[in-house]
């Protein structure tokens, strides 16, 4: 079995077991995620998304895709996600959804896409948006074709980078005028915080890098 074999066959045997959840989120919130909550107004409608962790080999390293989402006058412009985003009517559910925003955004071809499962659904207050995240299986690296008007560009990378505690920082963030501390992630220069960093704070705990690249 190769390594990278068996780096997804533990993801897989843990995606069986109790999910790390919130605890596991929480180690990678900014500093004014309580205050946001606490102020969120309860009878709001909480909507719905979803986004795909996607998996596949190269080279024999596990690697996944994240995006800069398109500057646009909204919340998350310009910020490093995954693919992804709001449920439709039209989705069977919120894996179609993370599915078909996929290959809207960067074209990954969902029928080539083995969903392994989900992670713990996130409350973002200040999208009104709560997010499933989905895991998804390629056999090779998918062919991409980026959506510019949703996205910027495309970042491929080792999972295990994501785990790697020496990409894990702290920084003070100006958004909107208001300066955040907030713990993130180094990936090619780029910043990745906020609810994508808490995602990927739960899915790092699902494997273990020492005898992996």
């Amino acid at each position: 079995m190769f390594v990278s074999d068996k780096l997804i066959a533990e993801i897989k045997q843990n995606l069986q077991q109790p999910l790390p959840g919130n605890a596991a989120q929480l180690r990678m919130a900014p500093s004014h995620r309580d205050g946001l909550i606490q102020n969120f107004d309860e009878n709001r409608l909480i909507r719905k998304s979803a986004v795909l962790i996607s998996l596949f080999p190269n080279n024999e390293i596990i690697n996944t895709l994240l995006i800069k989402r398109a500057s646009y006058d909204g919340i998350h412009s310009g910020q490093i996600s995954f693919p992804g985003g709001k449920y439709e009517k039209s989705d069977e559910s919120l894996i179609h959804t993370a599915l078909r925003e996929a290959q809207e955004e960067v074209g990954i071809n969902p029928f080539k896409v083995e969903v392994l499962g989900t992670l713990t659904p996130l409350f973002i207050p200040v999208s009104n948006m709560e997010v499933l995240p989905v895991i998804g299986l390629l056999k090779e690296k998918p062919y991409l074709l980026l959506n510019p008007d949703e996205v910027e560009f495309i970042i491929e990378i080792p999972i295990c980078h994501l785990k790697n505690t020496k990409n894990h920082m702290r920084k003070t963030i100006s958004v909107r005028e208001h300066s955040i501390e907030a713990p993130y992630i180094n990936v090619d220069s780029e910043d990745v915080w906020g609810a994508t960093a808490m995602i990927i704070s739960e899915f790092i705990e699902l494997f273990s890098c020492q005898n992996h690249r």
